[in-house]
């Protein structure tokens, strides 16, 4: 037996799934650098997972939060399936240790990468949707966000939300998000967002995505004029 089959079981009882069809696991945890020639990168598997996670987590909600209207249910939503939850519910599972990444990209640190980690994750529900079905999928979402669930008691507002609805309680325009620059490599970038409100440039926000940076954008504008709570 490979280390690479003893590694994909070790993984397969952590996820709680043997898989019927093994490729679609190799699939899964194959990074770009590693796809060899005719092979996929777990790219394709991680469109669908979004989707797959979308629903089961919109499922749970429902069910967990019966008196929640539309609005609280969308913020406890985008909190449960934005980047960093997935790259958590990856490091719990150590699922960046089963990653395929080519040895550049593993000299760079593309296994701790947050946002590969979030992509694989996806990739993984993805990938149990196709070889176990809905319900296999929906179980592993119940088994690993089931406690970050029940630990948000209170709907998360974000700021990009809070700021939004600051302006139209002062009869202003929405806020104007615009890349001002992106650095650093494709697994490791850095975006630079500029905010701006009724055409008036009014703060810079730096993040590793576009969304992150927006968020840290609009913080910043609500701290700088204590609206933060």
């Amino acid at each position: 037996m490979s280390d690479r089959t003893k590694n994909f079981s070790t993984l397969q009882a952590i996820i709680g799934h043997d898989f019927a069809n093994p490729g679609l696991l190799a699939e899964a945890l194959r990074h770009a650098s590693a796809a060899a020639p005719g092979a996929t990168s777990y790219q394709r598997l991680e469109f669908l997972g979004d989707r797959v996670l979308g629903l089961a987590m919109a499922e749970m909600l429902l069910a967990h939060f019966p008196a929640d209207a539309e609005g609280p249910l969308a913020r406890r939503h985008a909190a449960m399936v934005r980047k960093e939850t997935l790259a958590a519910v990856s490091e719990e599972m150590d699922l960046g240790a089963y990653l395929l990444v080519s040895p550049g990209e593993e000299a760079a640190g593309t296994r701790e990468s947050t946002g590969v980690l979030a992509d694989a994750c996806e990739a993984l529900i993805g990938a149990l949707f196709l070889d176990g079905g809905y319900e296999r999928a929906a179980n592993f979402v119940r088994r690993f966000w089931g406690a970050r669930l029940v630990e948000t008691v209170n709907a998360p507002v974000d700021g990009k939300t809070a700021l939004q609805e600051w302006a139209q309680k002062q009869g202003l325009n929405l806020p104007v998000y615009r890349v001002v620059e992106r650095t650093g490599p494709d697994h490791a970038p850095e975006f630079v967002i500029s905010l701006s409100i009724d055409g008036e440039a009014s703060e810079l926000g730096r993040g590793a995505s576009r969304r992150a940076a927006e968020q840290d954008a609009a913080a910043r504008f609500l701290a700088k004029r204590g609206l933060a709570s």
